[in-house]
């Protein structure tokens, strides 16, 4: 074998080795971990942001399943790159802020904690245009044949006839100042006593559809709204909080990987609250894996 061949034939192995070598470290230099809550909506977020980072090149880890507190603190101590937050959440809990005509503005809130975060090096990307707040809840059919449609029109509807509706709320809306007696006030009715049935929040949904109460309180995302045919009163004088979710990531982390906010850009357009609500049925009531739904729902809308 001659010495140019050998030398030559050097040079490829080389070649090789070198990019077997630098190819794990370009990947493990776009490694991404990704944080959430513990409840089916904090698992689907993550889950949708996971697969269309990978499909960009990014190692993804999720770290998901924790609290409120812990998942914020995740973010502000580095253990997770981004996670997504609502809006309302870190306006009345981080921040307890309390001036409803910024909590219950989507835009406001959100260009409020915003501008709040990036004072800690915490950065808002874009806002889904879904809102997971508290509602009020009612059978689509039954809704339909009353012409309610707002809270308002429930309130006209419990003036005329206040024996006629039976709502259940949660225990703590009940005893809060600013719950059920502060919205009846802003609405300008009042239900009776006896027609208020208090009760856990995951319980509201299932009393509705056997017919044990007319009017229920609920989260506005819950994937139970869809699959028991219920649906939402408009809250048309924007007594409850916005809740938009929206990633919110590291600063450093966003400097170093300027592609994940139009990566994530298409994600936060297309989520709606009606979305959301058939990507949590999926889940909760018809039992799939996050990881197919999330999978699934992004191939049907061009985004995989």
């Amino acid at each position: 074998m001659s010495y140019l061949f050998k030398k030559g034939l050097a040079g490829v192995i080389g070649l090789v080795a070198l990019t077997l070598l630098t190819v794990p470290a370009a990947m493990a230099e776009k490694a991404i971990t990704i944080g959430g809550k513990n409840y089916t909506e904090q698992y689907i977020l993550p889950e949708l942001a996971k697969q269309l980072l990978e499909k960009n090149g990014f190692n993804v880890t999720l770290k998901t399943g924790v609290g409120t507190s812990i998942a914020r603190k995740s973010l502000e101590t580095g253990q997770v790159d981004f996670y997504f937050e609502y809006t309302g959440t870190g306006y009345t809990l981080f921040y307890k802020g309390k001036d409803t005509a910024v909590m219950t503005d989507p835009q406001k809130v959100y260009d409020w904690v915003k501008e709040k975060d990036a004072a800690k090096g915490l950065v808002w990307l874009d806002r889904a245009n879904l809102n997971n707040t508290f509602t009020l809840m009612m059978k689509k059919d039954t809704a339909d044949q009353a012409g309610i449609r707002t809270i308002s029109d429930l309130g006209e509807a419990i003036t005329k006839a206040p024996k006629k509706f039976t709502i259940a709320v949660g225990s703590e809306f009940w005893e809060r100042p600013d719950g059920i007696k502060k919205l009846m006030k802003l609405y300008g009715f009042r239900a009776p006593v006896s027609q208020i049935k208090k009760m856990d929040m995951g319980i509201t949904y299932m009393a509705l559809k056997k017919d044990q109460v007319d009017v229920a309180m609920g989260y506005s995302t819950d994937g139970r709204i869809v699959a028991f045919g219920l649906v939402n009163m408009e809250d048309d004088k924007h007594f409850f909080p916005v809740y938009s979710p929206a990633p919110v990531i590291r600063k450093e982390v966003l400097e170093t990987y300027p592609e994940i906010r139009e990566i994530l850009k298409p994600l936060m357009k297309k989520l709606t609250t009606e979305v959301m609500q058939t990507l949590n049925k999926a889940v909760d009531v018809e039992h799939k894996k996050v990881s197919t739904v999330a999978q699934t729902w992004l191939k049907a809308n061009g985004l995989l």
